[in-house]
């Protein structure tokens, strides 16, 4: 059958490049891009809001290290999944955004979903958003974005359908091949020469660099380099590893060790805002960045030498010809006093948290993948838990978006298919995609969420504080998160003393449906 409407035929094409899974919800302007589905033996999980089906994919792509696809509907369905677009755009997650559009919007005024620019809308925070007017163009624009997730920077993706043409017979789509890399030759010369020459090198690493991190630990080893990880490159280095700093780039003092670099060489990382918290990096020496996106190369003062490349094929052209086990200045116990005095400035700011959070972590599997919100656990559980996985932390850290979590940590257990997964979630964050723990008790996930109730916005609270403003609109009415949680048809439970986190946990992995933990500060020990 080589004929069949549009809709149909995009799922076909879909299947036939790889995806197994879609994230949506289905209404009468892309009920035809469901025509093709079951057919086309895609599994498809029904959000409870396109928020939700944004943040899956997302989570899905990140569990996978591959790509995520949400289905949504004209105008509002466009507007409410923009969110976790902009989480992906933000985090350089690969997602593909495929929603219908009304024909004509210049002359008809009044219809069903109609916005004045829907695609210009999507625009602002994707790569790029589309509208094709023809079958082929609508091949060609999912072809493009496939092939742009493995060749450039992963970044989401808009493409909207129209809808006579999604209900139109179409030709099957041609077949094609997924693209090759071709091997590019990388002038590392002078990047080879500043370190071999560097009695102080140092290495920081993001999350550009998952795949790359045996190259990355092995040219540590060769330089002799001490390392930083931002957050989203926590796991890079080996945990045991002595001259790593982990990731505390926005601990103050940091700034003065990397100042005392007399090379500083930066991999697949923004270094942005929420990397470092301070306008400036800090570094006085000779300075290097490697990056597959030209954009970073020139985002920070006085680059001396920028490498466009995938950090993998770089770091390991580098190693292949760098001198092995370079002796430098830094010493192990330099290493263990700076982190050791981070984590009590962490302790004097959040009294209690810290060790509520190694008694979780603690009682985690080694092969956990955690989703993470915008909230004080996640926040002080970044700089003071080690992770011995590349690419098994996820949290929204550019964008910032509240209530990412739970639906996240979905699609990450969807893809996982029973791996463990976990959700870290604050009170006010769960409450925005709340929602979609009743996809989470559909799809029977063994998901345990770690509810850190609060009972307000206590970094908000605290930020009005210090900028000496009267504490306004902090303080809020929860729900019963426990009994809310048993309507949906989850487990709940809630620990009175650290002793009782460990079997919680234990009992929500394996649990049929998703376990809400509420943890709060009267914990005892």
């Amino acid at each position: 059958m080589t004929k069949r409407p549009l809709g149909a035929q995009i799922s076909h094409m879909l299947k036939a490049r790889g995806v197994d899974v879609i994230f949506g919800i289905p209404g009468v302007h892309n009920q035809e891009m469901y025509r093709g589905i079951e057919e086309a033996g895609i599994t498809h999980v029904l959000a409870r809001h396109e928020q939700g089906a944004g943040f899956m994919a997302d989570g899905y792509a990140r569990a996978t290290g591959t790509f995520g696809v949400c289905y949504v509907i004209t105008g509002p369905g466009v507007l409410n999944a923009l969110t976790p677009m902009g989480q992906a755009y933000s985090d350089s997650v690969p997602v593909l955004m495929l929603a219908s559009c009304l024909d004509e919007t210049a002359f008809e005024m009044g219809q069903l979903h109609q916005m004045n620019d829907q695609e210009a809308a999507a625009a602002s925070v994707t790569d790029w958003s589309a509208t094709p007017r023809t079958a082929d163009a609508t091949y060609g624009l999912i072809d493009r974005a496939l092939s742009e997730f493995s060749t450039k920077r992963k970044r989401p993706k808009a493409i909207h359908v129209p809808i006579k043409l999604l209900e139109a017979e179409a030709e099957a789509p041609p077949f094609t091949t997924p693209p090759v890399h071709a091997d590019t030759e990388m002038k590392v010369h002078d990047i080879i020469i500043a370190l071999e020459g560097a009695k102080r090198p140092l290495i920081i690493a993001g999350g550009g660099c998952f795949g790359a991190q045996d190259a990355l630990r092995a040219l540590a080893k060769q330089s002799g380099a001490a390392s930083f990880t931002t957050y989203a490159g926590r796991g890079l280095f080996d945990l045991a590893d002595p001259l790593h700093f982990g990731p505390n780039l926005s601990r103050a003092s940091s700034q003065a060790i990397i100042a005392s670099a007399d090379v500083v060489l930066a991999v697949g990382t923004e270094l942005a805002e929420v990397d470092l918290w301070r306008p400036d990096l800090g570094h006085t020496g000779t300075f290097i960045r490697i990056d597959i996106d030209p954009e970073m190369l020139t985002s920070r003062p006085r680059t001396d030498i920028a490498l466009c490349g995938d950090a993998a094929g770089a770091l390991s052209a580098i190693t292949d010809e760098l001198a092995p086990e370079s002796p430098t200045t830094w010493s192990a116990q330099e290493v263990s006093s700076a982190r050791a005095a981070w984590r009590s400035e962490i302790e004097a700011e959040r009294p209690g948290l810290p060790q509520i959070i190694d008694t979780v972590r603690a009682a985690m599997p080694d092969d956990v993948m955690i989703y993470s919100d915008m909230t004080g656990f996640a926040y002080a559980a970044k700089d003071i838990w080690p992770v011995a996985r590349a690419g098994h932390w996820h949290h929204p850290y550019g964008f910032g978006t509240l209530g990412y979590a739970l639906p996240a940590s979905i699609g990450g257990a969807v893809a996982r298919k029973g791996q463990p997964t976990v959700c870290i979630i604050g009170d006010y964050g769960v409450q925005y995609t709340i929602a979609e723990l009743a996809t989470a008790v559909e799809l029977g996930l063994s998901l345990p969420i770690i509810l850190w109730d609060n009972g307000k916005l206590g970094e908000i609270e605290d930020s009005m504080v210090r900028a000496q403003i009267a504490p306004n609109a902090v303080i809020q009415r929860n729900p019963d998160f426990l009994a809310l949680a048993k309507a949906y048809g989850a487990e709940a439970i809630e620990p009175k003393t650290l002793a009782d986190i460990g079997p919680a946990l234990a009992k929500a992995f394996k649990a049929d449906v998703p376990t809400v933990i509420r943890l709060t500060p009267a914990l005892t020990a």
